[in-house]
C-alpha cells in the first residue's frame, strides 16, 4: 500500500517492512550536476535522498538496494563520486557538528547579513571571506522565472 512515498509490505509472519515508494512513471530525474547551481544546493538533492532512504527503509538488505539505486540514479545526472561520499559523511558527522555550532553561536554573534547574486565560483568564494568577519550570506539567482516573465506594465514606447 503506498502512502508518502512509503510502500508497506506485509511478510508471510505479520510483521510490516517500509520501503521507498515511486511512481511507474518515475523518470530519476534531480538537478543535473552540471546545471548552474551552488554546490551546496546540489549536495542536498544527495542528503535528501539519503535521509529519506534511512528513514523510511525498515530492513538493512533493502537500505543497501535503495542506496545503490540512488547512486545509479544519481550518476545518470552526471553527479561525481565523490559528491555522494561527502553528502553520506556530512551526514554521518551531522551530529557533532550540530553541537559545535550551537557553542559557537553563543561565543559570537553575527554582525549582519549580505545578499550575494549567484556568480558560479566567485560567489563561494566571496561567502567565505565574509564569514571570516563574521558576517552571514545569502546566495540568490541572479535571473529568475518571474524577472523573465512577469511584466505587470506594459512598455510605453517612446514617441
Amino acid at each position: 500500500m503506498p502512502f508518502l512515498d512509503t510502500l508497506l509490505i506485509r511478510k508471510q509472519d505479520g510483521n510490516v517492512k517500509l520501503l521507498v515508494y515511486r511512481n511507474k512513471t518515475h523518470s530519476d530525474q534531480y538537478l543535473s550536476f552540471m546545471s548552474h547551481h551552488p554546490l551546496h544546493q546540489k549536495l542536498g538533492v544527495i542528503r535528501t535522498l539519503l535521509n529519506r532512504c534511512e528513514n523510511v527503509v525498515t530492513e538493512e538488505e533493502d537500505r543497501r538496494q535503495e542506496e545503490e539505486h540512488i547512486t545509479n540514479a544519481l550518476k545518470k545526472c552526471s553527479y561525481p563520486a565523490w559528491s555522494i561520499r561527502k553528502a553520506k559523511n556530512d551526514m554521518q558527522n551531522k551530529g557533532d557538528k550540530r553541537i559545535k555550532k550551537a557553542s559557537q553561536k553563543k561565543k559570537l554573534k553575527s554582525r549582519g547579513m549580505v545578499t550575494l547574486p549567484y556568480v558560479k565560483g566567485l560567489s563561494e568564494a566571496f561567502s567565505r571571506i565574509l564569514k571570516t568577519c563574521r558576517i552571514c550570506t545569502a546566495i540568490r539567482p541572479h535571473t529568475t522565472l518571474r524577472n523573465l516573465l512577469v511584466h505587470p506594465k506594459d512598455r510605453i514606447e517612446n514617441q
